[in-house]
């Protein structure tokens, strides 16, 4: 058995979450409810477990306070689900921390997918560094975050994303390639990773290629045009995306 705590504020969403976690996850065991910061840190604390549903808004304060003042005082090993409204500055945040977060209403098929994650992880004994990401990134309150978490098999790792040369797309897998680190292949697509690092000067210039313009080296027209980056890779260049690279470096 899995055990984990459910807080939020909504009676009516605990209850439901308890029903569809009874239907779809019946290995998860839930030893504990709170409803605002201060029972959900005492509750978290007290049993420890391993997973913690956690919604964003509670009466008295959020769930990231209930983060913060638990880690005061001991480590968290639990595996945080987020419960949360379409807020895009939250889900970014979990975004880049590699966190698992669940939209209201919630939908069974995204639970059950969120469940097998969990799992996986609690299974594994994963670190939970990404959390300390998160409570960098939520206490900062700015957009432009600086890193990034990145989850496989090994665990999750957290990198500077100023370092990031470029990315790879092999099927549903994203290879990453560091400076100063061997590669990293995580099992999300490219596209998800194009979406958020385009605000820090990456650009897709192939169906399997998402560069670091701050590492491109050249720009190379014969053979049908292609790139040569810092890591003295050579990378081509799909034909509709020329145009906007050509535009692109006449601004830089």
């Amino acid at each position: 058995m899995i055990t984990a705590i459910l807080i939020d504020d909504d009676i009516n969403l605990r209850n439901g979450m308890k029903a569809l976690l009874e239907r779809t996850a019946p290995e998860i065991q839930i030893i504990g409810e709170a409803d605002s910061v201060e029972t959900g840190a005492v509750l978290m604390k007290k049993t420890q477990p391993q997973v913690v549903f956690l919604d964003i808004h509670l009466g008295d304060g959020s769930g990231f306070d209930i983060l913060e003042e638990v880690s005061k005082s001991v480590k968290i090993n639990s595996q945080i689900v987020f419960i949360t409204a379409h807020e895009q500055y939250a889900i970014k945040a979990f975004r880049f921390s590699a966190l698992d977060f669940l939209l209201k209403p919630v939908d069974p098929e995204e639970l059950e997918k969120v469940i097998e994650k969990v799992k996986s992880i609690v299974h594994k004994n994963d670190s939970v560094a990404h959390i300390d990401l998160l409570l960098e990134n939520i206490r900062k309150k700015v957009d432009n975050f600086k890193r990034i978490a990145l989850s496989n098999a090994d665990g999750v790792h957290l990198f500077e994303i100023s370092d990031i040369i470029r990315c790879e797309s092999l099927d549903n897998y994203t290879k990453f390639y560091i400076k100063n680190n061997k590669p990293i292949l995580i099992s999300k697509t490219l596209k998800e990773y194009e979406e958020l690092l385009a605000e820090h000067g990456f650009e897709r210039i192939h169906q399997s290629h998402l560069i670091n313009l701050n590492y491109l080296k050249s720009y190379i027209k014969k053979d049908g045009g292609y790139v040569v980056m810092a890591d003295e890779t050579h990378l081509p260049i799909s034909h509709r995306k020329k145009e906007r690279l050509q535009e692109i470096l006449k601004t830089i």
